[in-house]
């Protein structure tokens, strides 16, 4: 049977439009980045053609893209696969390698010991760096270790900070100019935050390359990185480009959703699923109506949406260092993340004369605010303090990637910061009514990720209602809304597998069978947490008393007398 849907991925044509509107799709999706794109497929795969994607840019890739730059296209944003080489397989690298094969190369940071400049030129002692490195690779292991020993309710996390300063006895944290660059490569330039604002619990170690492998690879291919939401994107949609679609209003209702644009075109769905960057959702961009419950709010603008800016230099001519083993490098400013981390593309980009810089948080922000001459005439000072025997020319252009600037993605990627538990990040993920949220800030193992992007819809789908109700599968064959009751655990609430489960929407029989029965006439949008214990009375009132994620849920209590056939319900 053919695959025929109507799209608006900012891609869509006014005909198509109006069509839309009219049609009522089951399924809005807002954002074409690879969470977006994902979900469509997923919807598809599931035998769900009829939805719409909105998008607000002119491309499909979100963080994903491509531009030409010195004569090369280069990736402005996401640009590495990362966690390659493992136990487990990276879906990003099956495509990327497999499906797609597209140019890209294991970027080697084995030798920053012997090429790690100081601040006024030259370069430190090979020994003396490799010694900061070993010191700092031995607290980061302390730290892992550290981490798998607390408490699973996050009430024992620390910063990666406070990891350092019980494990390498230093007060205020590394502050040598050599320590401070290290530990700016070890964290910033993964995390694009630094160790003090960092969860240590929930990022050390991370997941990402403790199942998928501690490879990182490159991705240098012209046809560029989005080739791979293309590929996805591929696979069940055909569209056509037009002008972009820009979602201003979402309003939701016990029945459906309504989406109004910022053109004043307005769609009407069963359902809708955002999948914008949290950067997005802590503006006001999109107004939800009726404003999104408290504890959303509250989630969303506690966790962190970094920047990570990678700035290319083109120059007449090259000056740097080649070779095997000096394709990163480093400056050890007294200043901590000024212009720290450089990479040369003799391999990728083979004659071309293009040095990366790679800069974070503050300096991102302040940097998006100056000129790219200013910024220009900064890398450039900073290169000749780098070779001050050598002739160190002007750069010809510069291009520097505004993404917390753009209102369309307000920074590059979550970062899972120090004071937000699993129990407040379940809320992040949570569903509000019909609407439902994605994207790489929602993967609970690989959030700031391309990976996260693309398996955070996974975890949606295995639990959410649109499915449910559009394939009409019983719920007791969609485990994943287990997931729901995931901050009672983390709580520390006795909920286990044999004494909880999901029920959408409640049985209709006076007694609760082991297997669930879903009544299609009724409205499956009201998820419901049965808890089958002795003392269901005590933790109610537990519920009650700290709400939270439960306030998302009817909270249904069966609490059980010592006759097993006698059963007592109370509702929250």
């Amino acid at each position: 049977m053919k695959l025929s849907m109507v799209i608006a991925l900012a891609l869509l044509i006014a005909q198509y439009a109006s069509l839309a509107v009219a049609a009522g799709p089951k399924v809005i999706i807002v954002g074409a980045g690879m969470s977006g794109i994902s979900a469509g497929k997923r919807l598809s795969d599931a035998g769900i053609n009829d939805f719409l994607i909105l998008e607000a840019t002119d491309r499909i890739g979100g963080r994903i893209h491509k531009t030409n730059f010195a004569g090369v296209n280069v990736e402005m944003g996401a640009n590495w696969v990362e966690g390659v080489g493992g136990k487990e397989m990276n879906p990003i690298w099956t495509m990327v390698k497999d499906e797609l094969n597209l140019r890209n190369f294991n970027s080697d940071y084995d030798h920053l010991s012997n090429n790690t400049y100081k601040e006024n030129g030259g370069l430190y002692d090979e020994a003396f760096v490799q010694k900061t490195i070993d010191r700092a690779d031995e607290v980061e292991e302390s730290g892992n270790k550290l981490s798998g020993t607390l408490h699973v309710s996050g009430r024992e996390d620390m910063s990666v900070m406070a990891m350092q300063r019980l494990n390498d006895h230093m007060p205020s944290g590394p502050s040598t100019p050599v320590d401070m660059v290290i530990d700016y490569y070890k964290y910033d330039y993964e995390f694009a935050e630094p160790p003090r604002v960092t969860s240590l619990q929930n990022t050390q170690p991370l997941p990402t390359f403790n199942n998928f492998g501690d490879e990182v690879h490159f991705v240098a291919d012209q046809r560029g990185y989005e080739s791979v939401v293309y590929l996805v994107a591929g696979k069940y949609l055909k569209t056509d480009k037009s002008g972009a679609i820009v979602v201003r209003e979402i309003t939701y209702f016990p029945s459906g959703v309504m989406v109004k644009t910022e053109d004043g075109q307005i769609y009407e769905a069963d359902y809708v699923m955002v999948s914008v960057s949290l950067g997005v959702l802590q503006t006001d961009l999109i107004r939800f109506k009726p404003q999104l419950p408290s504890w959303k709010i509250v989630s969303i603008y506690q966790f962190d949406m970094s920047v990570y800016t990678k700035i290319f230099l083109n120059f007449p001519q090259r000056f740097w260092p080649e070779g095997p083993g000096t394709e990163f490098f480093l400056y050890a400013s007294g200043r901590r993340g000024y212009y720290p981390v450089w990479q040369q593309f003799e391999k990728q980009y083979s004659g071309s004369n293009v040095l990366l810089v790679t800069v974070t948080d503050d300096e991102s922000r302040r940097i998006e605010q100056q000129s790219d001459n200013q910024t220009k005439a900064e890398a450039v000072e900073v290169l000749r303090k780098m070779f001050p025997g050598k002739f160190v020319p002007d750069a010809t252009d510069i291009l520097v990637p505004r993404w917390w600037s753009n209102r369309f993605f307000k920074g590059t990627f979550s970062n899972w910061p120090i004071g937000v538990n699993r129990y407040e990040y379940d809320q992040i993920r949570a569903p509000v009514g019909r609407v439902y949220f994605t994207g790489e800030h929602t993967s609970e193992h690989y959030n700031g990720y391309v990976h996260g992007a693309y398996l955070a819809v996974r975890s949606l789908f295995n639990g959410n209602v649109v499915g449910r109700r559009a394939s009409k599968a019983r719920l007791g064959q969609l485990d994943g809304i287990q997931n729901l009751t995931a901050p009672l655990l983390a709580l520390g609430w006795p909920v286990g597998s044999s004494s909880a489960r999901i029920v959408t929407p409640p049985p209709r029989h006076g007694r609760l069978l082991d297997g669930v029965a879903l009544d299609d006439a009724e409205d499956p949008t009201i998820a419901k947490v049965v808890v089958v214990l002795p003392d269901a009375k005590r933790l109610l009132e537990k519920i009650v008393k700290e709400g939270g994620f439960m306030h998302t849920v009817d909270v249904v209590v069966i609490y059980q007398s010592s006759d097993s056939d006698c059963y007592t319900c109370s509702q929250l």
